[in-house]
C-alpha cells in the first residue's frame, strides 16, 4: 500500500512512476504590477543546480496526490518566496499555457532529464515582502526588458527562459 499521508511517493517509486508517465507541475512567473496592472518587474529564483552551475529560475514544483492546482500554486509560491510574499492567485486557473518537458532534447524547447512532465503554469500579480527559501539563493527582480534580454534568458536552463518569454509575450511586456 502506497503511504498517501505526506501526499507524494517516496524516491524509488517517485523514479519508477517518473519512468512510466507524465508528472503534473505547477509553474509561477512571480510579478509586480502598478495600480493600472501593468507589470513593472519579474522575480527570478537564483538558485545553485545539482553540477554546481548557478542559474535563474521560475516558481516550480510537483502537484501532489489529491492536491488542488490552486493550493499546489500557492504551496509552492509560499516554499519559494516566503510566506509574507502575498501572491494573488487568479480568479481563474486558466494557464498561460501549458508547458511539455521531455526527458529527450529537440522535442519542445523543455527538456527535463529525468521525467515527461506537464506544467500549468501561470504570471501570478504579489504584492509582499519576497525572501527566498528552500534551495533558492535569492529573488532578483528585473524590468521586462531585463528579463527579456539574451544574456537572463540564457541562464534559464530546460526551457525555463522559453516559458518566461512565452510570460512575457502573454503579459504585452515584450519591448
Amino acid at each position: 500500500m502506497t503511504e498517501t499521508t505526506p501526499g507524494w511517493l517516496p524516491h524509488d517509486e517517485l523514479e519508477q512512476a517518473r519512468a512510466r508517465m507524465p508528472i503534473l507541475y505547477v509553474e509561477a512567473v512571480p510579478v509586480r504590477v502598478d495600480d493600472s496592472g501593468e507589470v513593472t518587474s519579474i522575480g527570478l529564483l537564483l538558485r545553485m543546480g545539482s553540477g554546481g552551475a548557478v542559474s535563474r529560475a521560475l516558481v516550480s514544483g510537483r502537484v501532489l496526490h489529491h492536491e488542488r492546482v490552486r493550493d499546489a500554486l500557492l504551496r509552492h509560491l509560499e516554499k519559494d518566496l516566503g510566506p509574507v510574499a502575498l501572491p494573488r492567485i487568479p480568479a481563474s486557473l486558466q494557464p498561460f499555457t501549458v508547458a511539455e518537458y521531455f526527458p529527450t532534447l529537440g522535442d519542445t524547447p523543455f527538456h527535463d532529464p529525468r521525467q515527461h512532465a506537464v506544467s500549468l503554469a501561470y504570471i501570478v500579480p504579489v504584492t509582499g515582502d519576497c525572501r527566498p527559501r528552500q534551495d533558492a539563493l535569492d529573488l532578483v527582480w528585473f524590468s521586462p526588458q531585463e528579463a527579456s534580454s539574451p544574456m537572463v534568458l540564457n541562464e534559464m536552463p530546460g526551457g525555463h527562459g522559453a516559458l518566461l518569454k512565452q510570460a512575457l509575450a502573454h503579459m504585452g511586456a515584450l519591448s
